[in-house]
């Protein structure tokens, strides 16, 4: 993946983005830490993720549109400057002592907005930077880039936190946009005249339609988005509900909370790495249920676990975390035409960020029903917030394994654009002929071919 960041463009946006992503999750910490502190409350963590990722639900289909007929660099740079005021009116509400639970609802409202339209311009900007045949490891490279800044951005925030409050956190966030503002404006032109034209042609709603009949239409778009649906339901509300497990079910305070979403991106980071292992001949519409399966196991585990395993736990859901987003992006980047390459990816933001809100929603209610059924209606309080904290992150991974598991029993080759007749296409049912792909494994000599998975999609 080395090769990748020699190509000058990619390498200074990527370390750019990496200094704004640590702005990113500090000042994530420093929301959360103050939504929680203030109202204890798991539904209103649910609204706060609704206002920072309800706008993607809404405004994604036409971000994807805008994306494909305005100038890609352009709209960046000037997302990136909204972003940007935002963050500086959190940074001054804080300092000035209003940031209550309805300015931070307010404000993640407004960054929401904004970040429908900064993110599929984002992912547009990465083909414009490296070769086709390297765009999967650029996508690889920019997934570990933001898991870095996991690690990083949390742990220092928890430090700053404890030490000085959450207003220095929205300061460096804040800052953070400038690098990124800089090196987008040095990129290639970005000349949208030739790719624009078709999709003007259609007005608003012809491209939304065809964008979405395409990953409707498609077996292996479709499967694609299905499982990055689920597991933004599933898997990602667990972010939104840490501050309040650490509170109610561990009993600990800031730092811990920073280690917990550290450990999550350590854990992508090395499955970064990890993935390279997967041997060549391992597909990923194999890889995708089995990653989907597989996390949910963890954080199943992470659910029930005492603090020190815990740790461990939430550092194996980072594996699979990176693995299942990854895999997936890559596979829908490939598959993509250029012409709907903005809408097909604001489809999947949609997916991720904007089913997350409802995700968090739902495993909230269903950490409370839980509770209800085990104590009795109204009992969530006191000792039971905690174990209300823990079912609302296992019941949704009890639910995420069953579903990687039947994703794994009935496969799509069409995934990896592998078509019926084509050498390789193989939809006959079995869990375990799902998880060990065994028919796609060579014989022979070619068995011991070194290179992995990763490196084969890149």
């Amino acid at each position: 993946m080395a090769s990748v960041l020699r190509h000058r463009h990619f390498r200074n946006v990527w370390i750019a983005a990496f200094g704004s992503s640590i702005g990113t999750w500090m000042e994530s910490v420093g929301v959360q830490w103050i939504m929680a502190e203030q109202t204890r409350s798991a539904g209103m963590a649910g609204w706060l993720a609704a206002a920072q990722f309800g706008p993607v639900l809404v405004l994604g289909l036409f971000a994807g549109v805008v994306a494909d007929r305005a100038n890609r660099k352009r709209l960046l740079v000037v997302t990136q400057g909204v972003m940007m005021a935002v963050a500086a009116m959190l940074m001054l509400a804080s300092w000035r002592g209003f940031a209550t639970p309805r300015v931070l609802i307010a404000l993640g409202l407004c960054q929401g907005v904004a970040s429908a339209f900064n993110i599929p311009a984002w992912q547009v900007l990465t083909p414009r930077l490296v070769p086709r045949e390297e765009l999967v490891k650029a996508i690889t490279l920019n997934g570990m880039q933001f898991n870095m800044a996991r690690v990083i951005g949390p742990m220092i925030a928890g430090y700053l936190l404890a030490m000085h409050g959450p207003t220095v956190l929205f300061v460096v966030n804040t800052l953070s946009f400038v690098g990124v503002m800089v090196a987008v404006s040095f990129t290639p032109r970005d000349d949208a005249r030739d790719r624009a034209a078709g999709v003007r042609a259609q007005g608003w709603w012809g491209p939304i339609r065809e964008g979405v009949a395409w990953v409707v239409r498609e077996p292996g778009p479709r499967a694609v988005f299905v499982g990055l649906i689920l597991y933004s339901v599933l898997a990602v509300p667990v972010i939104r509900f840490l501050p309040l497990l650490t509170k109610e079910a561990f009993h600990r305070e800031e730092r811990v909370y920073g280690w917990l979403v550290s450990l999550l991106g350590a854990g992508a980071v090395a499955g970064g790495f990890l993935l390279r292992s997967v041997p060549a001949w391992y597909p990923r519409h194999h890889l995708i249920p089995a990653s989907i399966a597989l996390c949910g196991v963890a954080l199943l585990g992470f659910s029930a676990a005492p603090l020190w395993a815990a740790y461990g736990m939430m550092f194996v859901v980072g594996v699979f975390w990176l693995w299942t987003f990854t895999s997936s992006l890559g596979a829908m980047q490939m598959l993509a035409p250029e012409t709907m390459r903005g809408r097909v990816l604001s489809i999947c933001n949609t997916a991720t960020f904007g089913a997350t809100p409802v995700g968090t929603l739902l495993a909230g209610w269903l950490g409370a029903a839980a509770v209800d059924a085990l104590r009795g209606p109204g009992a969530a309080s006191g000792a039971d917030a905690g174990l209300a904290m823990r079912a609302a992150v296992g019941v949704p991974a009890a639910i995420m394994v069953a579903a990687g598991a039947v994703m794994l029993v009935w496969r799509v080759p069409e995934v990896d654009g592998i078509k019926p007749g084509d050498a390789g296409y193989d939809r006959r049912p079995g869990l375990w002929r799902g998880l060990t792909a065994s028919g796609h494994r060579p014989r022979g000599a070619a068995a011991q071919v070194g290179a992995s998975a990763g490196e084969a999609a890149m």
